[in-house]
């Protein structure tokens, strides 16, 4: 048998590329991964698209540029300051054959061509556009006189006390700059008097300015006598330099920003008290090292040098705006009531059985319910715990909290069972990136009203999403169960697509019970009945199903797998996908963000599919087929495919048993993400994403837009 490697046609950013003769060869190599950063970045493309997209309404145009803005902070928050932190480290050629500077090179390309196509989008596209509707986002410039009278008003009366310059001198050092505020820089000559001027000789006549912009100071003001006229901030302010030094002009006010490193580094096997030190944490991270530096097009050469020697940081962190920075305050303008501009309001229908005044406890001993959220209204789930709240035959709850939500309505539900004398379980999970400060705040009120309060376990986060109720019937107890992909956070629930099970399974009540005991006193179960645990046995299970469906195929028995994930990025995973392609499965992967799977590499993916659709809504459910020979596999949860996910964090997979159920979602919920031809688009090998073909004479389908139109939930009635 030969088994010397084969090499293959060279693929994009990969100089040489080897295939393995067969499949249980290990794979090694550039050829066989996309790099994570970059796939992420091409996740951004499709965002970008949506905003480029002119069948879309005007002001969600907009608000695609706003998260387009919003995800790229985040990702040199974290990303990027991740990879530059370990510059100085041994030089390593990662698996997908980028060395660390090689990848920071190519992120700078490739996010300077996002940031082209965006402010040319903005520009060029959707302001003009909203003018033409009457929205207008103007220029100060472009103000009649009337209109500049009552903004500078307005400043002088509202902004301009708020200001505090800040100038560079022997007595000054450069200021701190706080990470994603917008900040004006300039250069002014003040007449010093003569005892200054002596002092100073050997300095300068010039010294460099900067005027922060805080947050609580409105980025869009509104124009008075207009309806519809907005005019930015360091618009008006440069109007008005004058007013901080008499000789500066306003085109020598240039605005920049920076990003600085978010990534908390947690030691917490030093900790005494992990909410303590999560808070102290959270102070440090507005000290973070500065990971990039937005300047405006028109700021000269020699300030933008000064600011970096000053920032301490290289030219390689220097990113230039031709148009406003910090288009996530453009959710502002998004936001406004003009609904013709805007999606149609979302339909919701809510299953016949929860319209009939059943209790909620009734209906799902019924039988198990699958509810698909938004499209089947979040308030079940709301109702339902406050069901449980209000009966007083339901003895206890425990949740699983991720992402609570500044005005979450299921923490004070909790407050209020524990008051009327339940036992109350909370794991809040406090290293919730960039969510840290609302769960501790949401913690510390749980614990004042004697809830039992669970700030994760160390070295874990407990991403799961999982209740369990217990309620005392016929003289024992039963216990109900909600599993779902999607965080308990009503306000995301609207934009977010998710999955819930409610279940009355005795198994699976089992399960979740010694679940919340590995989070409340670590005592780790040895096995379960029926949930897939992270990091317990998730990892393994996932392993054993691919295989097993490789072992199928080479039998001769049905063999497919269908996975819908956010992302796919676990080396150990993707090895054996390519094993089951290369034994002849048939693999479908939707998979809305990162992939560093190679798609259609021949002897090596060629079975493999992988599309992403990126919508109105966020795509966040986990779904997992399995053919298992003709006798179907489901399995919903938290977790997706990432080394963090199966073995850093608390995820809880469920299989899906009832066959209405199993029905749907392989024959009608999946079903749709595949047969998608208006939002989903393809992955290439090369890791660059394509539309999607639609065959001749196809009609176009939108799966989002099918799941409303076609009343396409699961028919809850019971014969």
């Amino acid at each position: 048998m030969v088994t010397a490697l084969k090499p293959v046609r060279s693929l994009t950013n990969v100089e040489t590329a080897y295939l393995p003769a067969r499949s249980s060869d290990v794979i090694h190599g550039a050829a066989t991964l996309i790099n994570r950063d970059l796939s992420l970045l091409e996740f951004f493309r499709r965002v970008l698209d949506e905003a480029r997209d002119e069948s879309q309404p005007l002001l969600e145009r907009l608000k695609f540029l706003a998260i387009l803005s919003s995800n790229l902070d985040e990702f040199f928050m974290i990303r990027v300051s991740g990879l530059m932190e370990k510059l100085g480290t041994r030089v390593e050629v990662s698996p997908d054959g980028y060395t660390r500077p090689d990848l920071l090179a190519e992120i700078k390309v490739r996010v300077t061509e996002l940031i082209e196509q965006q402010m040319e989008c903005l520009q060029h596209g959707v302001i003009p556009a909203l003018s033409r509707s009457g929205i207008e986002l103007a220029r100060y410039a472009d103000l009649s006189e009337s209109e500049k009278l009552s903004v500078d008003k307005y400043f002088k009366k509202c902004v301009y006390p708020t200001l505090t310059p800040q100038a560079v001198d022997p007595t000054h050092p450069f200021p701190y700059i706080s990470g994603g505020s917008i900040n004006l820089a300039l250069i002014v000559k003040p007449k010093l008097n003569k005892r200054v001027a002596r002092a100073m000789q050997n300095f300068t006549d010039e010294f460099f300015v900067r005027i922060k912009i805080p947050q609580f100071v409105e980025r869009f003001v509104h124009v008075s006598g207009s309806d519809s006229k907005w005019v930015l901030i360091e618009d008006i302010v440069a109007a008005n330099v004058g007013m901080f030094a008499p000789d500066a002009e306003p085109d020598g006010v240039y605005p920049f920003r920076i990003t600085r490193d978010a990534d908390v580094d947690l030691r917490e096997a030093e900790a005494d008290d992990l909410l303590q030190m999560m808070e102290e944490n959270l102070k440090q991270r507005r000290f973070g090292d500065v990971v990039r530096l937005e300047v405006t097009h028109r700021m000269p050469p020699e300030m933008v040098e000064y600011l970096v020697n000053s920032l301490e940081i290289t030219e390689n962190e220097v990113y230039t705006i031709d148009g406003p920075m910090n288009i996530v305050d453009a959710f502002e303008i998004a936001d406004i009531n003009r609904p013709d501009l805007k999606d149609k309001p979302l339909r919701t229908v809510k299953p016949a059985a929860f319209e009939t005044g059943e209790s909620m406890f009734d209906i799902i001993r019924h039988g198990d319910v699958l509810l698909h959220h938004p499209y089947v209204p979040y308030s079940i789930i709301t109702d339902f715990i406050g069901e449980a709240v209000a009966d007083p035959d339901v003895l206890a709850i425990k949740m699983c909290l991720y992402r609570i939500g500044a005005d979450s309505p299921i923490a004070p539900l909790l407050i209020e069972a524990s008051q009327a004398g339940k036992q109350v379980t909370a794991l809040i999970e406090i290293k919730a990136r960039f969510d840290e400060a609302n769960n501790i705040e949401w913690g510390k009120r749980l614990e004042e009203a004697g809830v039992h309060v669970v700030y994760g376990l160390l070295g874990l986060k407990t991403h799961a999403k999982t209740t369990l109720v217990i309620r005392r019937e016929g003289g024992g107890l039963r216990r109900y169960v909600h599993l779902a992909t999607g965080n308990y956070n009503p306000a995301t629930s609207t934009v977010y697509t998710d999955l819930g099970l409610l279940t009355v399974d005795k198994e699976i009540g089992e399960d979740a019970t010694e679940l919340f005991n590995y989070l409340t006193v670590y005592s780790q179960p040895d096995s379960f009945n029926k949930l897939l645990v992270a990091p317990i046995n998730l990892r393994q299970r996932m392993v054993e199903l691919i295989m097993r469906e490789a072992e199928n195929a080479r039998n001769g028995m049905p063999a497919r797998i269908i996975a819908k994930i956010n992302r796919l990025a676990d080396a150990a995973i993707v090895q054996k996908l390519y094993e089951a392609s290369q034994a002849g499965v048939q693999i479908d992967l939707i998979v809305r963000g990162v992939c560093t799977l190679r798609p259609g590499v021949p002897g090596l993916s060629e079975n493999i599919r992988v599309r992403s659709v990126v919508g109105r809504l966020l795509e966040h459910s986990r779904v997992y087929y399995f053919e298992n020979g003709g006798v179907g596999e489901i399995f919903m949860g938290s977790s997706d495919w990432m080394p963090r996910n199966l073995d850093r964090r608390v995820e809880v997979l469920t299989p899906v048993e009832d066959s209405r159920l199993k029905h749907y979602l392989k024959d009608e919920y999946l079903d749709a993400y595949l047969r998608d031809n208006v939002k989903a688009r393809e992955l290439n090998r090369d890791g660059r994403y394509e539309t999607i073909t639609a065959a001749e004479n196809a009609e176009p389908f939108n799966c989002q837009i099918a799941f409303q139109d076609s009343n396409n939930i699961v028919d809850f009635e019971r014969s």
